[in-house]
């Protein structure tokens, strides 16, 4: 959730603008039945799926946008918002994984439910997967399964709350005319990709420190540059989600040349990329030569950039950005 990932949780490298096609997965087991559906991106859609296991997982899907609370006579079950993490098993909170093994059903972005662990996925009777740009439609899929009776998770990266599904969840429901507390709705934290990928580089975070994501899929990059540059003026440690895709190089670039605006061209930036999956990669740069970087396959939508403040530096291989114990407390006085 976290839609994007290094724990981080947006996925929206892809062109939600028109109509696409897109391939839902219900899956039984080990076996699975796709469906192709064209729907404009994020609009729900009926899709109607068979189990090739007998029927015991088979998924009716009837995700309408004008569906309501009225529409469901079933009492309502319970929906999760669960937070993975990084990616790896290990990165999940105990209380994540106790959420989901009572979950009937699991929904989430593809990419999201490959990194839940088979276990996980083996005791869930149903799990319903989209790609990219499904945002609104498994949303709305995850709650009209919870208005039907079932417990239901609907998971992502990261934390729920961190650019991710967890207010949108809260949305779709008050749109139906339902409570959150008619289906029991919870957030279960969980790692955010600022702080997994803070952790790989050293503690860059310690002090006043600001998210900012460069995906433009839902905010004007007008409006990033702007929050981005008054930010940066006020010397805060900075954390970039999503700073590179194929369709968003001017707006790596463009925000490259504001940290350069307002940083010295030596401040450290930590960048780590897939932080806690296969192909994890971790590097400490300095300001000047970011933008080169981003034509390498360092920087992607999977990758969360640490930018230092004045007061952060390099030592030993690791980020430091002085809390300023060393001003109120006579322990030491950095040379």
């Amino acid at each position: 959730m976290s839609d994007t990932t290094c724990g981080a949780t947006d996925e929206s490298d892809s062109n939600c603008s028109g109509t696409e096609t897109e391939t839902e997965t219900v899956t039984d087991g080990g076996a699975a039945t796709t469906t192709d559906t064209s729907s404009a991106c994020g609009a729900s859609e009926s899709t109607t799926t068979s189990s090739a296991c007998g029927g015991s997982k088979s998924a009716t899907t009837d995700a309408n946008v004008e569906s309501t609370v009225d529409d469901f006579d079933a009492d309502p079950g319970r929906l999760v918002a669960v937070g993975l993490g990084p990616g790896q098993p290990e990165g999940m909170t105990r209380r994540a994984r106790a959420r989901l093994l009572d979950a009937d059903h699991i929904v989430g972005y593809t990419t999201y439910i490959d990194l839940v662990p088979d276990e996980i996925t083996d005791a869930a009777d149903e799990l319903y997967d989209t790609p990219m740009c499904g945002e609104v439609s498994r949303t709305e899929e995850a709650v009209d399964r919870a208005l039907a009776g079932h417990d239901v998770a609907i998971v992502g990266s990261g934390d729920p709350n961190v650019y991710a599904l967890g207010g949108l969840a809260l949305e779709i429901i008050e749109s139906k005319g339902a409570m959150a507390s008619a289906v029991e709705f919870e957030v279960v934290p969980g790692v955010p990709a600022a702080q997994s990928c803070a952790a790989r580089v050293g503690a860059p975070l310690v002090n006043d420190s600001v998210s900012i994501s460069l995906s433009d899929h839902l905010t004007p990059m007008a409006d990033i540059e702007s929050r981005l540059s008054a930010v940066a003026a006020e010397g805060f440690t900075i954390a970039i989600y999503n700073p590179w895709s194929r369709k968003r190089r001017e707006n790596f670039e463009t925000a490259c040349e504001i940290l350069m605006t307002h940083r010295p061209a030596d401040t450290p930036v930590g960048i780590v990329h897939g932080a806690g999956r296969d192909d994890e990669r971790v590097e400490i740069v300095e300001l000047s030569e970011l933008t080169s970087l981003g034509e390498t396959d360092l920087i992607d939508m999977t990758t969360t950039l640490l930018v230092g403040n004045e007061e952060t530096y390099v030592w030993d291989g690791r980020m430091i950005t002085p809390r300023g114990y060393e001003s109120k407390y006579d322990y030491w006085t950095r040379q």
